[in-house]
């Protein structure tokens, strides 16, 4: 396995911030935070450069240690707190609907552990397939499909939760 330069990891790290930034953003649901998150990632990956694991596919490599690092901020924050869906994100995602619609979802993603959340945030929020999620969570294909499955069922009765609170509110 080839191993990168400084020069070449910092290279890495500059070109992927923007796509950092977006993954974070899916995953965590707040600028700010996913901000805060890839500064994070980047510095992590920074100090474990000569343990690079993907030395070709530094790309891979970091986003991973994005993924590893929202995780470990949604497990932090525990997550019930709420936090909207950045608006420019969801209007330019799969989720583009009416704000009512789009509120509904966020509560119920709330709902989900924080495996769930990063595991619809990479499918849905990130359009990225089953290999490339088992490849940036660090599990297996099968595993990443079944845990995709069992996240979106929680996610349906999340949903089906959220509309049967409205129901009685009104």
């Amino acid at each position: 396995m080839a191993t990168l330069t400084d020069d070449e990891v910092a290279q890495v790290l500059v070109v992927q911030t923007a796509d950092a930034y977006r993954l974070a953003a899916w995953i965590l649901r707040d600028a700010g935070c996913a901000e805060d998150a890839v500064q994070e990632a980047a510095m992590a990956a920074w100090d474990a450069r000569n343990k690079m694991r993907y030395a070709d596919d530094p790309a891979a490599w970091f986003k991973k240690v994005v993924v590893n690092t929202c995780r470990d901020e949604l497990r932090r924050l525990g997550r019930r707190q709420r936090i909207p869906l950045p608006r420019t994100l969801v209007d330019a995602g799969r989720f583009e609907r009416s704000f009512c619609v789009r509120e509904e979802l966020e509560q119920a993603i709330e709902r989900l552990t924080s495996e769930e959340q990063v595991i619809i945030a990479l499918r849905y929020g990130r359009d990225l397939t089953i290999p490339q999620i088992a490849l940036l969570t660090g599990i297996a294909q099968g595993t990443a499909k079944s845990r995709l499955h069992h996240a979106l069922e929680h996610l349906r009765a999340a949903l089906a939760a959220e509309r049967r609170i409205e129901e009685r509110v009104q």
